[in-house]
């Protein structure tokens, strides 16, 4: 690793492949962006990489966020997946929570990943309290596994009744199983979720059978081109909590991969944001394809025990949690029967991408209507791809699908594109912010993505929002949160008891198991960290209560040993966390601890932001043309984003290009340069008087 002093960042997203290259040793970053290739993403994410760096000998770490994972569950493009299961239990895939697709109506469409004759059951049975009832059938496993091999199956998932409270009937499995399997993805619901509820252990252990073979070839090509380019240093992996793994444990575990992409960007808005000042923030990662939402408060991230990446295909493992609505910049405008203006879900992509784009759609989105409105350079468009942008056939196609049915000009249509696109935008900033109790007056709002600054004073105006921050490079902040994310583990155990029976040492010999297999995680990477922590975490309720709160345990971990803890300090961070979350405690209550969650992180060194801001700069405009805000053309000055000096403000109406993204101020605003290289948002008289204090 002598010699080697940069760090590269790679995003994969549903339009564009972002790349962030830091040089640790100068502090200089550069950005690149490029269009994702299909279906095979190695291909965009190898020329984003040789955009800034032939000589891959001298980089130190490749840290990726992938939607590979995500996309073959959307796309249904996984590997033939065979089960092995509990007598009786064939269909827990299909059954899920009896729930359906649509409210209305006695038909669903769902299909399980694993086609139901590619279901077998063995005899087995263990009891809820872990006694095994009867022990596993081996020579039947070893004949299921068999069939599902003559059969096709690439990968198998072996899903045990309550094996959660036991793995042992699931591990005498396994060994069978894996000791005729011819390759590696043998998925075991034990080792992936041991955690009470049938289905969603089921259904997370099956998804990552699903995906194992998908993300293990698509990592191993990665991995081999990387390397025949001269790369020797580490190859790491954003994992849905926001953390990175190494590609060994991605391979193994490619489920929590499931937002691998978006999670990335909500870590670096976070980082971003605190270091400039601003410890509540919303952030809006507007792409080509959607638009994620997710809510900053303190500095940290939420994080959701599971999420379902489509209908009927739930992913339990902890993740950023996030939002996401069908409205990117490549979102297709169109007018339905009634006469109603929509925007999206469908999608134009990178292929074949808005009409602007000149590569055969004739559909308007969202690009199209900021590029006739004069809010995007036709003559410099991002990505690189292409010399210039098509106006006028964005322009026609605007006025086939929008303006003559609703009977409005050119602009007019393109105007109200966009109000609709802010209005769907703004809800779902209201979604995160207001209807989970948070005031979004006292937050900043944070777009990245190549187009969420384009949309900056629309969503002030719609939300309350008080001002915006805006990062130095929005349109790679998730390849820039691959650079920072952090190293951590996740581990859960189902414990099911009454506080008043808890065995507290079986508890903490838990606790130690997961610090140790953590701890050995972060050995075996080549990373170097500046910290290491754990943190414990509770699932309790009150005796016949189905939902549960989360009761953070305050145990010390000293020299990889875990404190021991009293039932009494868990009955009290329950009636803690319990009051704040309802207002009161049950009086006589039985309080019962339904699961054990631990976090094991390494903290990995993060740059100095500083080394983003400019050096000297320029306040002049560059040029100036006609830009239509709301009822009318305005002449407005264009400068170039990345000269602007630190303290520089520039009021609108104005445009801030850089090769990433396009930064719109609206008249009114005013926009300043932070001393990170960020620029600051908010009406007339709104900013703060010292920059420093931005």
């Amino acid at each position: 690793m002598e010699g080697r002093a940069m760090m590269i960042g790679v995003d994969v997203g549903g339009t564009f492949t972002d790349v962030f290259l830091l040089d640790e040793a100068t502090g200089r970053a550069e950005v690149a962006k490029v269009p994702t290739t299909r279906p095979d993403q190695s291909g965009g994410f190898l020329a984003g990489i040789g955009r800034l760096t032939p000589d891959l000998s001298q980089v130190s770490v490749v840290v990726h966020g992938t939607t590979a994972g995500t996309n073959a569950l959307l796309e249904r493009k996984g590997a033939k997946t065979g089960v092995i299961t509990t007598e009786g239990l064939r269909d827990v895939l299909e059954m899920r929570r009896r729930d359906r697709p649509r409210t209305w109506g006695l038909r669903g469409d769902f299909r399980p990943v694993v086609p139901r004759d590619l279901r077998l059951e063995v005899p087995e049975r263990t009891l809820a309290d872990g006694t095994i009832r009867m022990h596993v059938d081996l020579d039947a496993v070893s004949a299921a596994a068999r069939a599902l091999l003559e059969a096709g199956c690439e990968a198998v998932a072996i899903l045990f009744a309550n094996a959660y409270a036991n793995p042992g009937n699931e591990a005498r499995a396994a060994e069978a199983v894996r000791a005729l399997w011819p390759n590696p993805h043998v998925s075991v619901s034990s080792e992936i979720l041991p955690e009470i509820r049938e289905f969603e252990r089921f259904s997370t252990a099956a998804l990552n059978a699903y995906l194992q073979p998908e993300v293990s070839g698509y990592l191993d090509r990665l991995g081999a081109a990387l390397k025949g380019g001269g790369f020797g240093g580490e190859f790491l992996i954003v994992q849905s909590n926001g953390g990175v793994m190494d590609t060994s444990t991605a391979c193994r575990l490619p489920v929590r991969t499931a937002l691998s992409g978006p999670a990335a960007g909500v870590i670096a808005a976070a980082h971003i944001a605190t270091t400039a000042g601003f410890e509540n923030v919303i952030t809006g990662d507007m792409g080509g394809t959607s638009f994620d939402v997710a809510l900053i408060a303190g500095g940290k991230p939420g994080l959701s025990p599971q999420t379902s990446i489509d209908f009927g295909m739930v992913v339990r493992t902890p993740m950023i949690e996030i939002t996401t609505i069908g409205a990117g910049g490549g979102s297709i405008a169109w007018v339905d029967k009634g006469g109603l203006l929509n925007i999206g879900p469908e999608s134009a992509g990178s292929t074949p991408g808005p009409v602007a784009y000149g590569q055969g759609n004739d559909r308007p989105t969202v690009t199209d209507a900021n590029v006739v409105l004069g809010r995007i350079d036709p003559d410099k468009p991002i990505g690189g791809a292409l010399d210039r942008l098509d106006v006028d056939g964005a322009a026609r196609a605007i006025d086939a699908h929008v303006g003559r049915p609703l009977g409005l000009d050119t602009v007019q249509a393109a105007e109200a594109i966009l109000r609709v696109a802010n209005s769907r935008m703004a809800g779902a900033l209201r979604l995160v912010s207001i209807e989970r109790g948070f005031d979004p007056k006292r937050f900043a709002f944070m777009p990245f993505g190549g187009g969420g600054a384009l949309h900056v004073g629309a969503l002030l105006a719609e939300t309350g929002i008080a001002r915006a921050i805006v990062p130095r490079y929005p349109g790679v902040t998730s390849a820039m949160g691959c650079v920072i994310a952090d190293m951590r583990q996740d581990f859960v155990q189902t414990i099911n008891a009454a506080t008043a029976a808890l065995d507290v040492e079986a508890l903490r010999a838990t606790m130690q198991a997961h610090v140790d297999e953590g701890l050995a995680l972060l050995d075996a990477a080549r990373s170097r960290f500046e910290a290491r922590e754990a943190t414990f975490e509770l699932d309790m309720a009150y005796l016949g209560q189905t939902h549960t709160v989360a009761v953070p345990l305050p145990v010390g971990v000293e020299e990889g040993r875990v404190a021991p803890v009293t039932v009494g300090e868990i009955e009290a961070a329950f009636d803690a966390a319990y009051r704040a979350t309802y207002g009161r405690l049950l009086e006589n209550g039985t309080r019962r601890v339904m699961n054990l969650r631990s976090a094991v992180t390494g903290r990995r060194p993060k740059f100095d932001l500083a080394t983003l801001a400019p050096r000297g700069g320029d306040t002049e405009p560059i040029a100036s043309r006609r830009v239509h805000f709301g009822e009318a053309w305005h002449d407005t000055a264009i400068h170039d984003r990345l000269s602007l000096p630190v303290g520089a403000e520039i009021r609108g109406p104005a445009i801030l290009v850089q090769p990433d993204t396009t930064v719109l101020v609206d008249p009114g605003l005013v926009a300043r340069v932070d001393r990170f290289g960020n620029t600051i948002v908010a009406p007339e008289g709104r900013l703060p008087e010292d920059p420093e204090a931005t």
